[in-house]
């Protein structure tokens, strides 16, 4: 085979579906590998039956294998909403450990290099704001959200072990609110909430009282920025997001404008743990990576609600 190969975990997810595409397109022979539990078949139902294409329905949990060479691992495979984490603590715990352990396995076997998706959400609910690469981050180990975080925090420091033990070329990605087509409906964060409540004209559900904030960051951005990343020689965590911050009664109420829904928004009591503030500094993507966004979240919204109304009306 000519084409270099790389192996996507979560391929059929929101963000690997998305990765399956960019790395067809810049030439790579591209294996995606889900088990399907939030993934869907119908995100890379395009890429089936081309040359340059497989799918592999497994769960990395248990043993990995793929013959032949392999150039790269994107390790995007876990639950990844509140909504499926605390439905599935165990199998989160699971992804982020032995799924984990079996792609570095896989890597080190095979000589590739490694990217693994971490998250904000290694960050906690922050006592720092802007979060840099640098907090160490306010995580409840035993809170709700816990078997998320910790998962992510243990799958950063099993990869620098690799790398830093067995000199592994390992990258690590820390990813803020991204939205754009292919999130579910159901996902449960509050972006494909909204859209979904405000489409079908039911009232808009905030927790708390709306004034905590988050950044939002079209996923073209977001798939840039983890390229540039993988093909740097940087090690270390990097964060990519937008740092155009909103709150979350704001963006409802924007929500509620570019749909034309006569919506309005409830409140409900804030989930135990939920971060009151969330938005990188993107500093170190800037230097070493030449990367910001160029999306405003205005502008992504716009393929975003067009997708999410197909979906809704469908």
């Amino acid at each position: 085979m000519s084409k270099k190969k790389v192996l996507i975990t979560g391929g059929a997810g929101f963000l690997g579906s998305h990765l399956c595409d960019r790395f067809i397109n810049e030439g790579y022979y591209v294996i995606a590998m889900d088990n399907l539990i939030t993934g869907d078949i119908q995100n890379i139902d395009h890429l089936m039956g081309k040359p340059d294409f497989e799918f592999h329905h497994h769960d990395v949990s248990k043993y990995v294998h793929v013959s032949g060479e392999l150039e790269y691992i994107l390790h995007f495979a876990s639950p990844a909403s509140p909504i499926d984490y605390l439905k599935m603590p165990i199998q989160t715990m699971k992804v982020g450990s032995l799924g984990t352990l079996n792609c570095l396995g896989l890597a080190k076997d095979k000589g590739a290099r490694m990217l693994i998706a971490s998250t904000s959400e290694v960050y906690g609910d922050p006592l720092v704001h802007p979060q840099k690469e640098t907090y160490w981050g306010n995580v409840n180990p035993v809170g709700p959200r816990g078997v998320y975080d910790e998962a992510k925090r243990f799958q950063e420091a099993l990869t620098m072990a690799y790398h830093t033990f067995h000199g592994l070329e390992t990258r690590i990605v820390r990813i803020f609110n991204t939205f754009g087509p292919r999130m579910r409906l159901d996902d449960g964060r509050v972006l494909p909430t909204f859209i979904s409540q405000a489409l079908k004209g039911e009232d808009l559900t905030a927790f708390g009282d709306g004034s905590q904030t988050r950044s939002f960051t079209y996923v073209d951005d977001l798939v840039e920025g983890i390229y540039r990343l993988l093909k740097s020689d940087y090690p270390q965590p990097v964060n990519i997001g937008n740092t155009e911050e909103i709150t979350v009664k704001e963006f409802g109420e924007e929500i509620i404008k570019i749909t034309g829904s006569n919506s309005k928004i409830i409140y409900k009591d804030l989930p135990k743990d939920d971060p009151k503030q969330r938005k990188p500094d993107i500093s170190l993507a800037k230097k070493i990576l030449n990367w910001e966004p160029t999306y405003t979240r205005s502008e992504g919204l716009i393929p975003t609600l067009e997708y999410f109304q197909k979906k809704v009306l469908s």
